[in-house]
């Protein structure tokens, strides 16, 4: 099975992971982080995931599952009014829990998919 690591200058790969995995029908994206209040952060995270999968050659109407971290679950409901405002209908399948601990200073919200390719 052959295997695409995707990359960019925006989103380059880093030692411990890079931004996606394309294998044949599927790819595999990395979580994206943000930081601040919850709304805006939402946005970054579902915006870099757009321009990940753009970059991979897929697309959000693709995505097949996300899932969510939350830095704090009462964060949920405004979190997911931007979610439901920003991806397009009908939407996948979903996971979003609160992490015991998100990586980086600050970070609120880290967000990862896997979409058709």
């Amino acid at each position: 099975m052959s295997r695409q690591l995707i990359s960019s200058e925006k989103f380059p790969t880093k030692p411990h992971n890079c931004p996606a995995v394309k294998v044949p029908g599927l790819v595999f994206l990395a979580g994206q982080t943000a930081t601040g209040e919850i709304k805006q952060a939402t946005r970054t995270a579902l915006q870099n995931l757009k321009e990940v999968l753009e970059l991979s050659g897929s697309s959000l109407d693709k995505v097949v599952k996300y899932n969510v971290y939350l830095a704090d679950m009462a964060d949920f409901a405004a979190m997911n009014e931007v979610y439901i405002d920003f991806l397009p209908a009908p939407m996948p399948s979903r996971t979003c829990i609160q992490a015991g601990q998100l990586p980086g200073a600050g970070t609120v919200i880290e967000i990862e998919c896997i979409a058709q390719a």
